[in-house]
């Protein structure tokens, strides 16, 4: 278990990432790929980004990449910078950039656990030209894996975002920390992260504390091995319904599908629907503001969520509705 020890400081400076962050979704999603459990709503996923890596030459070009990303156990922090919640290419420009000490450090704890190939010596001395060639690869990699599904896990990762802002509203800073259940317990100060790895503390002295929600972040949620880092949390998210297809398709990555489903759309009920879950609205508050029946409520946003418009998350006993990207644009316009 992983007890994170927070001072009224801490809870205080608690804060959830403004985005999904591109090189933890990276990083992770290399974790999912190589693993032998698998996860049914990632089964497309895993098997075009497969077909992808082979067709791009992958042994080579990303085997140093594969090798810091074993399926289970430790990896290492230099991957994760916390400069990546800039965006991509500031944590791409952070792993370049990373210390020799840290480099050494990081990938003498990882060969006492995996094999490595032999350019992971080079790494370790900081030679320019092996940082360059695996932020390459990382860039190539994401390209491939992470890019063609990236409104997908953005509309994830929004959503569980408005949960969290839910929960702020009404409990404050600990009713947020409070919200991580069932993967995670708060109680006096302490939040715990259940089914860790290994059993450990992390005590936040005053820093704070950056959650961070990813789509590819398994069932157990991941923080940073050094204490001295700046301190961070990733935590899954519900993943919609998964990968079912390529970006711009509907469910099951039929085309046709999202365009019947759009032309389902039309009428001014919907279009007041999508409004009232522009910030975030439940089953039950659409239906007190539009002054339809529960069950009417519940089927228009069906069909909007069908649709690609709205992203629907359960919280005991009620349903959260937020607009996707796709459904902000139309409500834009």
């Amino acid at each position: 278990m992983l007890k994170i020890i927070f001072t009224s400081a801490d809870i205080l400076r608690t804060r959830v990432a403004s985005a999904a962050d591109p090189v933890w979704e990276l990083v992770l999603s290399l974790h999912l790929l190589q693993g032998r459990q698998r996860e049914p709503l990632l089964t497309e996923w895993r098997r075009n980004t497969a077909r992808r890596l082979r067709t791009h030459s992958a042994n080579e070009r990303f085997r140093l990449l594969l090798a810091l990303n074993p399926p289970r156990g430790y990896f290492p922090d230099f991957l994760t910078p916390y400069a990546s919640k800039e965006g991509f290419q500031a944590g791409l420009e952070a792993v370049r950039e990373t210390s020799v000490d840290m480099l050494r450090r990081d990938l003498t704890r990882l060969a006492e656990e995996s094999p490595l190939p032999t350019s992971a010596a080079a790494l370790a001395r900081g030679e320019p030209e092996v940082l360059e060639h695996l932020t390459d690869s990382m860039a190539r990699y994401h390209s491939l894996a992470v890019t063609p599904y990236w409104s997908r896990i953005q509309a994830a990762v929004e959503a569980d975002r408005a949960r969290r802002a839910r929960a702020m509203l009404d409990g404050g800073p600990e009713g947020l920390l409070a919200s991580l259940r069932p993967s995670m317990r708060w109680a006096d100060g302490v939040l715990e992260v259940l089914d860790y790895p290994d059993s450990r503390e992390l005590r936040l002295d005053g820093r704070g504390l950056l959650l961070v929600p990813s789509f590819f972040c398994a069932r157990t949620p991941v923080a940073l091995l050094d204490p001295t880092l700046p301190p961070v949390l990733v935590y899954p998210v519900d993943r919609l319904g998964g990968l079912l297809g390529e970006a711009g398709t509907g469910a099951g990555g039929n085309p046709d599908g999202t365009r019947e489903a759009l032309a389902a759309l039309l009428g001014r009920t919907r279009a007041a629907v999508l409004e009232a879950a522009d910030d975030g609205c439940t089953t039950g508050e659409v239906a007190r503001r539009l002054r339809i029946s529960a069950a009417a409520a519940s089927q228009h946003t069906t069909v909007l969520r069908n649709a690609g418009l709205l992203v629907s998350q359960r919280d005991r006993n009620t349903v959260l509705h937020t607009l996707t990207p796709l459904g902000r644009a139309v409500l834009d316009a």
